[in-house]
């Protein structure tokens, strides 16, 4: 019966992992079916609570710092951004009229709808702005007679 509460828990987190996407909860998931094996060969409460503890910190402390860093974006691990990623920066020509409500841009010869990333700010066809996001299908611009050093979002 303890094997069941543990792959029941074990499940519980795991499927709340799906909401959360920290792989965080994946981690004491990791555990609690290692409990329930503990369970299944008939180690008491007590082991079984040891064993959900021991293999969730284990987990958190050897896979954790693995996955933050693969999960890292190319501009923090410092190596070549590659996708939507390296749109980022990119300069764009608007196409049709770019406001909060619609646009369409042409980056890299490829056509992308697009927003202000100021929602104060509507670009003209024929203007050339810069991407400073990607959101989905979405780039979110801006002005490109801005220098690189004073975008939104790179102080520092």
């Amino acid at each position: 019966m303890d094997a069941v509460v543990w792959i029941v828990l074990g499940v519980v987190l795991a499927v709340a992992e799906i909401f959360t996407a920290t792989l965080f909860l994946l981690m004491f998931a990791v555990g609690a079916f290692a409990a329930a094996g503990a369970a299944a060969l008939g180690a008491p409460v007590a082991i079984q609570a040891v064993v959900f503890a021991a293999v969730s910190a284990l987990t958190v402390v050897a896979a954790r710092p693995t996955i933050q860093k693969h999960r890292r974006s190319a501009a923090e691990s410092g190596e070549q951004p590659f996708g939507v990623e390296a749109l980022e920066g990119a300069t764009a020509l608007v196409l049709e009229r770019v406001d909060t409500d619609s646009g369409l841009v042409k980056i890299d010869g490829e056509l992308w709808t697009a927003r202000p990333y100021d929602a104060t700010q509507v670009f003209v066809p024929g203007q050339r702005v810069q991407v400073i996001q990607v959101r989905g299908a979405t780039a979110l611009v801006w002005q490109d007679d801005v220098s690189p050093g004073t975008l939104p979002g790179s102080e520092g």
